[in-house]
Parts: C-alpha cells; structure tokens; sequence
C-alpha cells in the first residue's frame, strides 16, 4: 500500500482535538477543508474558524471553499493527490468529493451509529438520559450518518454531565479512534459493518432556539436532563415572572431534588441565597443562571440584586 496523504475536513474545537492528534503522530496532512471566514460581533470582523486557526499555527494547506462543486475548488483539491480523507463536524460532501480519494473518505460521529444520526448527537445524548454513548468512524455514503461502520468506540454519560463534559472526553476518545482507523486502512486491515435501520433509532436533528424553552410541567428528571444536555450552548430558557416584568432567562446549571409537595409547577420557591422551581414531585435547584442583558452568574450572586415578589414564577 502507498503512504498516506490525508486531507481533513472539519470546522469547530471537537474536530481540532482531532486533526491534533493526526498531527502529532506525524501522519501527512497534505491539505485541511474548513468553512470559510465569517462576519461576526458588532465591528462584523471576519472570523475563523478553530480548525482554520489551528491548521494556520501548524503550516498546513487550507481551503476555505463556499461551494464544494466549485471546479477551481475541485480541481485544487484534485492536485492535493489525497488517497485518503476524513471528515470531523464538517458539512454534507457531494459525491464528487467523497469518492475522490482512492481509499475513500470516512467520518468521525459523535455517537453509537445508527443510533443519533445528525447534527447534535451530544445534546440529544444527555437530554434523552443516556448513560452511555460513544463515536463511530463510518464510511460516507450518499445519506447522512448511513454509511457502512469501520469502528466504534464507546463512552459513559455520568449523571452530572452537561454538553461541554460529554464533548470533551467524545473528543479525546473520537482522537484515538480515528487514528486506530487510518492505522486499520493503512494495513488494509479492516472489516466494515453495514448499519441497520429499525422503528427504534434516535434522532440528533439540529437544536433551534424554539426547542430550548423548558417545559416546566415535565418529569423531574427530563428537565434535569433537558438543561444538562443544553449547557453550556445554546443553554436552555425560561421566562422569569415578577410582578409586571418578564425576563428571559437562560439556565446554564441546576440539580434535582425529589420531595412531595403541593405546589403548581414553575412556582419559585427562594430565600437570600437559593432559587428553586417547583415541578412534578420535586424542585429544580438553580445555581447559575443568565437574566436578559445580564452576565451569566451563581444564583446567590444574581438574588443579592434581584427583588423577586412572593408570587414569582417561571414559564
């Protein structure tokens, strides 16, 4: 087999884990695929991408296509000689790409395929209360998520994760698996499994602001789950009622806990140094939270400048 000459594509932090490690282990990276530089923050200055920044500091080749059917793009990627490419938190390849490479292109999942299929396989992980997930190296086919299995590798969900925590070790662990699978590759080592499709697969559909608003009317353990599993971004929201004013407010970290009582779901229930909103047979405790134009802050930092009316409530 002829030495290896990867490109990788990938745009956020969790594909940067990645492309460091192929770095350090010195495979060849003769080329890195990532989204083009954006207008952001008030002055609308470009920003790049953490892929982009990293592949820069490392004197890698970057291409920063808008259309990935471009022909100048293809042919600049076609001149690369890549016999191999990977895919880490990247967009959806037309086939002219993924098929360009002789050994094929195969992407890093962030979740036990076929189960979490899409973009937020991390979220949907935590909010549906697993307590274990992994990462997946498969194949790209002409469906997203679908192509045959190279490798998986799995990962525990410990009960006070949030999305940052699960991203993390996925990311550290989705490292050593790619590099298992290029090593695989490289010996021609290797056996694929096709995925199966049954009535019970999850799905990891983009999150939109709208679903993020908590239901207050739901289990305990579904709204300790639905804030874990949307912390720290895009967080999940509420509306503060007090008196006359509505704030929107973002709660970042809370805990459970299971006690009887009487009272409607949403009620705050708080002191000096503690908020807590009454659910089904129990109370979530918040601890840091976002009001509106607010930083975000511990609970008992927001309530020293906060004047809340006994009746107050949440959603």
């Amino acid at each position: 087999m002829e030495a290896l000459r990867i490109v990788f594509m990938g745009t956020p932090d969790f594909a940067v884990g990645i492309l460091d490690m192929l770095v350090k282990k010195e495979y060849n990276i003769v080329g890195v695929i990532t989204a083009p530089d954006r207008p952001a923050g008030r002055g609308r200055k470009l920003n790049e991408s953490a892929v982009k920044k990293y592949a820069v500091e490392n004197n890698l080749t970057v291409l920063q296509p808008t259309n990935l059917k471009d022909e100048d793009f293809l042919e600049t990627l076609k001149s690369l000689n890549a016999n191999l490419q990977i895919v880490v938190a990247f967009r959806m390849l037309p086939k002219v790409v993924w098929n360009m490479p002789q050994y094929g292109t195969f992407n890093l999942h962030a979740s036990l395929l076929p189960q979490y299929r899409g973009a937020a396989p991390i979220n949907w992980a935590i909010i549906n209360g697993e307590t274990k997930t992994g990462v997946t190296t498969f194949f790209i086919d002409e469906k997203i998520d679908t192509g045959a299995i190279i490798m998986q590798d799995e990962a525990p969900i410990n009960h006070t994760d949030n999305v940052e925590d699960l991203h993390d070790r996925l990311m550290h662990l989705g490292a050593e698996t790619v590099v298992k699978t290029v090593e695989r590759i490289k010996e021609g080592n290797f056996e694929t499994t096709k995925q199966s499709d049954s009535d019970n697969l999850k799905d990891a559909h983009k999150i939109f602001k709208e679903t993020c608003e908590i239901d207050w009317s739901m289990p305990i353990d579904k709204i300790y789950n639905f804030i874990r599993g949307l912390s720290p971004y895009p967080a999940a929201w509420t509306t503060l009622n007090n008196a006359d004013q509505t704030v929107i407010t973002k709660i970042y970290k809370a805990s459970m806990q299971e006690e009887e009582h009487n009272l409607p779901a949403g009620e705050l229930v708080f002191n000096k140094k503690e908020m807590k909103v009454a659910v089904h047979k129990g109370y979530i405790n918040l601890e840091e939270i976002q009001l509106q134009g607010k930083k975000r802050m511990q609970v008992r930092d927001v309530l020293n400048g906060l004047n809340l009316e006994k009746n107050a409530k949440m959603g």
